[in-house]
């Protein structure tokens, strides 16, 4: 089974990324792409098992939000490592809409990029390339201080003093 990190642990996906163009549906946890939720939403409502969202960074979810907002999984894909538009649909989901389930970042991104997704709203990472999850898990804390303010920190560092 894959692995992953979540809230900066390393554990086992037991989430199934379901193509759009599937006819079926697997057992278990499923991740479809937010197309196939809209077009087969009573269906996957019936399914034995949880089901979350998908869609890539380049996506206007402001159209969908009220149907995925309760859904335990919430799938931003990063198509290329260039394209930071994820970051800004990851704090939108959390600061305009009060996502609070699984906001996972799945695809191309870098370890580099992790302390970044995390302080965006991200709590998980699932790498499309091989990668040393330990060393990934210990690059969420690289730093210690950030002047901007984020998801993770909404008071600027000069108001912390």
């Amino acid at each position: 089974m894959a692995q992953l990190l979540k809230d900066a642990q390393i554990i086992d996906n037991h989430w199934t990324r379901v193509d759009t163009d599937s006819d079926s549906l697997p057992a278990g946890d499923i991740v479809v792409h937010h197309a196939t939720w809209q077009q087969r939403h009573a269906e996957l409502c019936d399914h034995q098992g949880a089901v979350g969202v998908w869609f890539d960074g380049n996506e206007e979810i402001e159209n969908f939000v009220d149907t995925i907002i309760n859904v335990p999984l919430i799938a931003i894909n990063f198509p290329k490592f260039v394209d930071g538009r994820g970051f800004s649909v990851a704090r939108l989901l959390r600061e305009r809409y009060g996502y609070t389930g699984e906001l996972r970042a799945i695809g191309h991104f870098l370890r580099d990029q992790l302390f970044l997704l995390q302080r965006c709203g991200f709590n998980a990472f699932q790498f499309d390339h091989d990668i040393d999850l330990e060393q990934a898990a210990k690059s969420l804390t690289d730093f210690t201080d950030s002047y901007q303010v984020a998801v993770d920190q909404p008071q600027p560092l000069f108001k912390r003093r």
